[in-house]
């Protein structure tokens, strides 16, 4: 038992001993490690307000983002506007361009029918009044075989010519 109860020089010589320790200690590793444990909660404080602040650049990045994509849109929307108002002026242009060229092909192709019209017209007159000429003289050489009929052709066209 008398490890277990101690004797005052036991007890005097921790006690010397603790205050030694605790003497060294504060001297020597107290204030290094106090420093290092002051230096971690200054890095960590750092490090929580540099997450404080990207955090912050972030939303600012996104707000960024957001818009840049809004505006890309706003513009995309007024390219594809404007593609699409070029186009139906284009194709306009297109339409009325053959319309104007269709309508000069067709009044061109009416000035050539009407020319081959006239053209048929004339040679058909033409032809009509040779076959009236020679069906005329065919009917007069039967008519005006015999001198009598001559003479008398000959008389009735003097009498027309004087009256006139």
């Amino acid at each position: 038992m008398e490890l277990l109860t101690p004797s005052i020089g036991n007890i005097f010589w921790t006690a010397v001993v603790f205050l030694l320790l605790v003497i060294l200690l504060t001297t020597f590793a107290w204030k290094p490690i106090l420093s290092a444990v002051k230096t971690r909660e200054d890095n960590i404080h750092d490090a929580l307000n540099q997450a404080k602040l990207a955090k912050k650049e972030m939303e600012d990045l996104k707000a960024d983002n957001e818009r840049i994509i809004r505006e890309a849109k706003i513009e995309r929307d007024s390219i594809l506007k404007e593609a699409r108002e070029i186009k139906d002026r284009i194709v306009a242009e297109a339409k009325d361009a053959a319309k104007s060229e269709g309508d000069k092909l067709i009044e061109a192709a009416r000035q050539t029918i009407n020319a081959e019209k006239n053209a048929a017209m004339a040679d058909i007159k033409s032809q009509i009044g040779t076959l009236s000429v020679n069906i005329a003289e065919s009917i007069l050489k039967q008519k005006l075989e015999n001198n009598e009929a001559q003479n008398e052709l000959v008389q009735n066209y003097l009498n027309k010519s004087n009256l006139n």
